[in-house]
């Protein structure tokens, strides 16, 4: 009988036994439960060099009790979300004492990196603060946004959250507490670190980021309940591309929920901050929705407050994966019709 989901078989189970099974190793184990971290990172915690730290995390992925994936030229681990092997890591975890000596000497040491990158986060912040201000006078304001992309979303309760284009992490950080699991994806490494130090920040172990191209999304099919693409498509050349493969990983039922600019004339956005569109309007994404499988089901706009000075509407397109509409629709069988 083949081995069920929660399963392994003789050899791979003692092949994890054997991986968790010493001291460092199981150190690293129990600082990746707690963070995604780097072969520098762990060297700096565990104080072994970086070839040592290597051949570890080298046998514990090959056991599936962690994760490996890059960033550029960087590599990131993290304890295993699924499979036999991360439910026999989480198992091995849950056993261990959180006051010992060495485990709370290594939180003490994760800290410092944490800080570390939070200092790195907030330098870059500093830097572009200023002209990411000037963007937000132009338009109404993030809370009214953010509140009627909440209206959009949370009318039905979903699971899982693919945040394309994450930035600052914002998308996670608002549904993470409401949600299983959250994965926002951009191509900026710079960006990559503002989000993951703002969800370090707000406890979201359900939520993380990823280095990803939009156009080529390193996630399987059917994979999300919903997808959120926030202020992104006018940095794109192929707007309708994006949607395409952002439909593509929609789970049937999902949503697909697009933030951006209505049609406007600023140029200097254009010339200075490198928006390939100058805004979208709305049958334009409409027609990108349809040609990916989707159907519309919500456009709004939103002006800018009066006396604002402002001179951008937000739209929010919200569209549905039409396979579930139709599976939805009695056929004639059903109906008992001819």
């Amino acid at each position: 009988m083949a081995p069920t989901n929660d399963r392994l078989r003789f050899d791979a189970l003692n092949d994890a036994l054997k991986a968790a099974g010493e001291d460092t190793r199981l150190r690293i184990l129990a600082l990746l439960a707690e963070a995604e971290l780097t072969v520098s990172d762990l060297t700096d915690i565990l104080h072994q060099s970086q070839p040592r730290i290597s051949r570890h995390l080298k046998l514990l992925a090959e056991a599936g009790l962690i994760e490996r994936y890059r960033e550029g030229t960087w590599a990131f681990f993290r304890a295993a979300e699924s499979g036999a092997a991360a439910s026999l890591a989480r198992t091995l975890l849950a056993h261990l004492d959180p006051s010992d000596r060495t485990i709370a000497r290594d939180r003490d040491r994760l800290a410092a990196v944490r800080a570390a990158r939070a200092a790195a986060a907030q330098a870059y912040f500093r830097k572009h603060a200023a002209e990411w201000d000037r963007i937000r006078k132009l338009h109404i304001s993030d809370a009214a946004v953010e509140r009627a992309i909440h209206d959009a979303l949370g009318a039905r309760p979903f699971r899982s959250l693919l945040d394309l284009g994450t930035g600052t992490g914002r998308m996670l950080e608002m549904f993470g507490p409401q949600i299983e699991r959250g994965l926002g994806l951009d191509l900026s490494l710079d960006m990559l670190l503002l989000a993951r130090d703002r969800l370090e920040r707000a406890g979201l172990r359900n939520c993380s980021v990823r280095q990803g191209d939009i156009y080529d999304l390193p996630i399987a099919d059917d994979s999300f309940d919903a997808v959120i693409i926030h202020q992104v498509l006018h940095f794109l050349d192929d707007g309708g591309r994006a949607v395409k493969e952002a439909a593509r990983v929609l789970r049937p039922g999902g949503s697909l929920l697009v933030v951006d600019f209505a049609p406007h004339e600023i140029e200097y956005l254009r010339e200075k901050h490198a928006h390939r569109r100058l805004g979208f309007a709305a049958e334009a994404v409409n027609q990108w929705m349809e040609a990916a499988g989707l159907e519309t089901v919500m456009h709004k706009s939103l002006p800018p407050e009066p006396g604002s000075g402002g001179k951008i509407a937000v739209s929010l397109w919200l569209a549905r994966d039409s396979r579930a509409l139709i599976a939805a629709r009695p056929t004639k069988r059903q109906t008992g019709a001819a």
